[in-house]
């Protein structure tokens, strides 16, 4: 007999004689002559009620199941008798699969997000990370088919780089070197012996790759991990953090911020349609103005606001800011909330950036002081999506690169795309994470992603 997932059993119109559902005992408890199983299988917030009797030949053992015990069960789907659901399986047979000890550390209570992180291997069997992992994957998914719908091609871009994108060195090395016994060439390391002959490291950007490709196959799109060496403990931050960055070519600033903004109400969309009752989870007992939120989002139009607007708005708030703000500072979090959530209470598109603070591959502005670039800012989150027209003249990007003092001879290849058909594209970087909190009302980075790498935490 075929398994059925419990959130295919759910959605049936009429009772089933013959079903088999494999997944995990939330709780069971007992009568007389019947025991009331709760089984989870993690397609579904919701579990199913199974009803095993004394007629069972192992029912003596059934009643000794525990939580997190795991278990095929084979029955016939009927309406429930009870409350609070449509159907239960009267089981025929049940077999156990793992019978968990009374050490299974979660139990029928409510655990907090710093002790089940101590616990990664399970938390998806709670219903808050098993609601927030489904809706991770209905996003991913999401992501896909929106590029999908318009013609974007997907590409695979490197996870190991001699380049740095963002140009801040906060990369990780990757070595095959002894670290006992680094070959050392005028007392640096001689990474001409290491494995690819020079200093590599994990990627912190799809970015410069797509951008070959969007100068080839028109508009493209990539979307994986992407790490970075910051030692920051935010909830904002991690080393590990997926990122997706579409590229278009002919494409301008404002074309650009057309794309971040249309992506982001899509796939809040998507999730509103697909994953309402995981969605309602969270509504519930995460973040009671989530449903707001989102509905703000995906029914207002963004507002656009230039770079240096902005710094005036926040220097006459009046308010009393952690960190100081003035003309060619990077604006904090606590910044983009209040642009977001008091000044024009929806999203914010900031744009025409300080050259200053900017890396080189960006355009330069007419004005020779800021640079085509543009962050989307949401309420509760901050910026979620950083992007930028990019710099297609030759001898501007060289000059900027220069100014910054990068090596121009490890990006050859990236300056000769400028030499041959080059044209004006743009392109930007969305968070997932930073999406997938806004998304689910979660504070924490590390409680959207299944094993969080942050400094000083590798485990799992």
């Amino acid at each position: 007999m075929q398994r059925t997932k419990i959130n295919v059993l759910l959605d049936q119109e009429s009772g089933l004689d013959a079903v088999l559902i494999k997944g995990w005992v939330r709780t069971r408890r007992d009568s007389k002559s019947f025991s009331f199983i709760e089984i989870n299988d993690g397609s579904s917030l919701k579990n199913i009620q199974v009803i095993a009797d004394d007629g069972l030949a192992n029912y003596d053992d059934i009643r000794k199941l525990t939580t997190g015990s795991a278990v095929a069960v084979q029955g016939v789907l009927a309406p429930s008798k009870g409350g609070g659901q449509q159907w239960e399986i009267q089981a025929t047979d049940v077999a156990i699969i793992s019978a968990a000890p009374e050490t299974y550390p979660l139990q029928k209570k409510r655990h907090t997000d710093e002790f089940l992180r101590t616990i990664a291997h399970l938390r998806p069997r709670t219903n808050k990370y098993g609601a927030a992992f489904r809706i991770r994957s209905e996003l991913a998914y999401a992501v896909h088919h929106y590029f999908r719908e318009r013609g974007f091609r997907y590409i695979h871009t490197p996870i190991l780089t001699g380049s740095d994108c963002e140009g801040a060195g906060e990369m990780f090395r990757v070595t095959t070197l002894n670290l006992a016994d680094i070959p050392i060439n005028d007392k640096q390391a001689d990474y001409s012996q290491d494995f690819f002959g020079k200093e590599a490291n994990l990627t912190v950007s799809g970015q410069l790759s797509a951008e070959m490709f969007a100068l080839s196959l028109g508009d493209v799109y990539t979307f994986g991990p992407t790490f970075r060496a910051e030692n920051s403990n935010t909830r904002r931050h991690a080393a590990e953090f997926w990122m997706i960055e579409p590229e278009m070519a002919f494409c301008d600033l404002a074309g650009n911020m057309d794309l971040g903004e249309d992506l982001i109400k899509n796939l809040i969309r998507f999730v509103m349609d697909h994953s309402p009752d995981d969605l309602a989870l969270f509504a519930r007992f995460v973040d009671k103005t989530l449903m707001a939120t989102l509905d703000n989002i995906v029914t207002s139009e963004f507002e656009r606001l230039p770079y240096r607007d902005a710094v005036a708005i926040l220097e006459k708030s009046g308010q009393s800011f952690k960190f100081p703000v003035g003309f060619g500072c990077d604006l904090q979090t606590e910044h983009e909330r209040y642009l977001t959530e008091q000044h024009v209470k929806k999203p914010v598109i900031l744009y025409d950036y300080p050259a200053s603070i900017k890396p080189f591959y960006m355009r330069v502005n007419d004005d020779q002081e800021t640079v085509a670039a543009m962050d989307i800012l949401v309420p509760s989150i901050g910026e979620i999506i950083g992007g930028s027209q990019r710099e297609e003249r030759l001898e501007v990007i060289e000059a900027r690169m220069e100014a910054m003092g990068m090596e121009k001879e490890t990006y050859w290849w990236y300056l000769e795309s400028r030499q041959f058909g080059t044209v004006p594209h743009s392109g930007f970087g969305l968070g997932f994470e930073r999406l997938l909190m806004l998304v689910t009302g979660i504070s924490n980075i590390r409680d959207v992603i299944p094993f969080p790498r942050t400094p000083g935490s590798i485990d799992f």
